[in-house]
C-alpha cells in the first residue's frame, strides 16, 4: 500500500493538500522570421493542469521532453505567473501575494536542479554556496551558527564537514548533487521540487540519490514533486504519478495502480518503452511502446494531443479534446478509458 493511500484511510490533517494546482495554463511567445516579417505565435506549454499534494507525499511527474514538466515546476515555485488558474500553497494563492510576501515564501519552496555541477558556482567553496541562502534570508544569524548549520547539513547528505572549503570541481557528479540537495534544504523548506535530479548521473549513483531523498523526506517530513522522463526512475520514490503530454495531464493515479494497470495509452506506451534488465526477456519483448515522434507544440493536433501516435484512436479522438475526469479511482483524459479497461480494444485497436 502506498503512503498516499494509507494517509487517506487514516483521515485527519494528513489528507489535506498543502499544494493545490487548479486549472493552470501557460504559454510562451515564439518569434520567427526576420525583423521586417516577424511573426509571433503562442506555444502552449501547459493546458489546464490540475493536481494537489499532501504533506510528506511525493508526486512523480513524467513525460517526454516538451511535455511541460519544467514549466510546471517554475509555476509551482512562483517563478512564473500562470495565465489561467491558480497555485495555492498552504491556503495562499502565490500569484496574488505581494513581492515581499512571495519572497518570504521562497524559504518554504526549494528546487533541486538537473545538472548538479552546472548548478554550483565554481568560484565559491561549497561552504560559501550553502551559507549564501542563510545570509540572504537570515542576515541576523551569527557566523558561528551559519558554520554549524552548513557543516550539519553537509553531514546529513553524506559529505564530510571537513571538505567545506573545497570547490565544486573537486567533487564527483553524485557528490555535487548531494551538495545541491543540501543547499535546497538548508532553509528548512516544506516543499522540494526535484527537476530531473538524477538524469545526468550513472545508474548506480541514481539509486543512491533517490535513497538519500527518501531518507531526508522521512526525517524532515517534506512534500516532494519529483520530475523525470523515465517511469522506471519515479517508480521507487513516488506515492502518486502524474503523466503529462504536450502540456496536458493524461493520467494521475497512485504508483501501485499505475504500474499494475495503466489505463491511458500514453502511460502504457511509456511503461512498455522501459528496457528490461534481462537480455532474453528484452529480446522477447514484443510491445515496443511509443511510436513516432511527438508533434510540434506550435502545431498541436486537434482533439486528443496523443491521437496522432495512439493505436486506439478513433474519429472522436481526432476531433474532440477529452476532459480530465475521475475514472476507476484515478484521473484520466481519454475517450476510450472504459473500453480499454474492459479489454475490448486489446483485440481491435482500430475499432
Amino acid at each position: 500500500m502506498s503512503r498516499s493511500i494509507a494517509s487517506q484511510q487514516t483521515g485527519g490533517a494528513a489528507t489535506q493538500p498543502v499544494l493545490r494546482v487548479d486549472q493552470v495554463s501557460y504559454s510562451y511567445q515564439v518569434s520567427s522570421g526576420d525583423w521586417l516579417h516577424r511573426k509571433h505565435r503562442a506555444l502552449q506549454a501547459l493546458d489546464r493542469v490540475s493536481f494537489d499534494l499532501r504533506r510528506s507525499e511525493t508526486l512523480g511527474v513524467v513525460g517526454e521532453s516538451g511535455s511541460g514538466k519544467s514549466t510546471l515546476a517554475r509555476i509551482v515555485l512562483g517563478l512564473l505567473r500562470p495565465e489561467h488558474g491558480a497555485v495555492t500553497w498552504r491556503g495562499e494563492v502565490l500569484h496574488e501575494l505581494e513581492p515581499e510576501q512571495l519572497r518570504a515564501k521562497r524559504k518554504e519552496l526549494q528546487l533541486v536542479f538537473q545538472d548538479p555541477q552546472a548548478a554550483l558556482n565554481p568560484r565559491m567553496t561549497i561552504g560559501e554556496i550553502l551559507a549564501e541562502p542563510l545570509h540572504t534570508f537570515f542576515p541576523q544569524m551569527a557566523a558561528m551558527q551559519v558554520r554549524e548549520r552548513v557543516r550539519g547539513m553537509l553531514k546529513m547528505v553524506g559529505i564530510l564537514p571537513n571538505q567545506v572549503n573545497r570547490y565544486a570541481h573537486e567533487f564527483s557528479g553524485g557528490q555535487c548533487q548531494r551538495i545541491g540537495i543540501a543547499r535546497a534544504l538548508i532553509l528548512n523548506p516544506r516543499l522540494l521540487v526535484c527537476d530531473e535530479p538524477v538524469s545526468a548521473l550513472d545508474v548506480s549513483i541514481q539509486a543512491q540519490i533517490i535513497h538519500l531523498l527518501q531518507d531526508l523526506q522521512r526525517k524532515l517530513q517534506l512534500s516532494m514533486i519529483f520530475i523525470a522522463h523515465d517511469l522506471s526512475v519515479v517508480r521507487y520514490i513516488s506515492d502518486r504519478i502524474l503523466v503529462m503530454y504536450l502540456g496536458q495531464v493524461m493520467e494521475l493515479a497512485s504508483c501501485d495502480e499505475l504500474y499494475a494497470e495503466p489505463m491511458h495509452p500514453y502511460t502504457r506506451a511509456l511503461i512498455q518503452s522501459v528496457p528490461l534488465p534481462d537480455p532474453d526477456l528484452e529480446q522477447a519483448h514484443t510491445e515496443r511502446g511509443l511510436r513516432g515522434e511527438p508533434p510540434s507544440p506550435l502545431h498541436p493536433p486537434s482533439g486528443c494531443p496523443f491521437s496522432t501516435r495512439c493505436p486506439y484512436a478513433v474519429e472522436r479522438c481526432h476531433q474532440e479534446k477529452p476532459l480530465l475526469r475521475a475514472f476507476a479511482g484515478r484521473l484520466i483524459s481519454c475517450h476510450r478509458a472504459a473500453e480499454l479497461q474492459q479489454g475490448a480494444s486489446q483485440t481491435d485497436p482500430a475499432a
